[in-house]
Formats: C-alpha cells, structure tokens, sequence
C-alpha cells in the first residue's frame, strides 16, 4: 500500500561541524540550498512529542534547532538521507553485531618459544 506523501519524512544523518559528533535528524522537507551546489536545505524538524520518555540527545537538538527556520549542511557532513515514514523507529536487527570485537590474525598465532 502506498504512503500518503504528508506521510513520508526523511531521517538525515550528519556529523555535527561544532562538535563534530554524528547526528540523527528527522525532518518532513529536505532540498536544494540557496547557498550553492555544495549545501542541503533542512527544515521542518520532526521531535517526538508523545513518548513519555524524556530522550536527553533530542531534547539537546530541539533546543539548539529552537528558532531555526531552515538548516543548510554541507554535502560532505551528510553521511545518510533516508526517506522513511512518520511511525519509524530506526532499524532493529535481529542479530545485532556492531559490538562486535574482531581481533587480528597476529593475535591468534601462537608464539614462539
């Protein structure tokens, strides 16, 4: 079944250039910027307004993006733009492996003596 387009919004990844921490966005409107070739308009943010559960990370965004119209990021501070719907939750893997420590093959041979 097809989204409705008031449906569709867009969750842009970027690492932050003041504190160079990656950034999670969730906006309804992304475009081209006025400011030249090399810029992404972002605006009309997204926060989650109805969880009961206060997220110190988004409630840190929304006050730095209060009184913010329109956000113009550098093409080369994106890392992701995906288009998603209103409800996502972000991905959830069954088998989640990014903790996952690989060790060396210098570390599995045995020294010798």
């Amino acid at each position: 079944m097809a989204q409705k387009k008031n449906e569709t919004c867009y969750l842009i990844t970027y690492r932050d250039p003041k504190t160079g921490k990656v950034v999670a966005l969730k906006s309804k409107t992304v475009t081209d910027s006025s400011l030249g070739l090399s810029f992404v308009a972002i605006s009309d943010f997204i926060f989650d307004t109805a969880s009961l559960v206060i997220n110190p990370e988004e409630e840190g965004q929304k006050k730095q993006l209060e009184g913010v119209k329109t956000l113009h990021l550098s093409i080369y501070s994106i890392i992701s733009i995906e288009e998603i719907g209103m409800d996502h939750k972000g991905l959830r893997f069954q088998k989640d492996k990014s903790n996952l420590v690989v060790l060396s093959a210098e570390q599995h041979q045995p020294k010798d003596k």
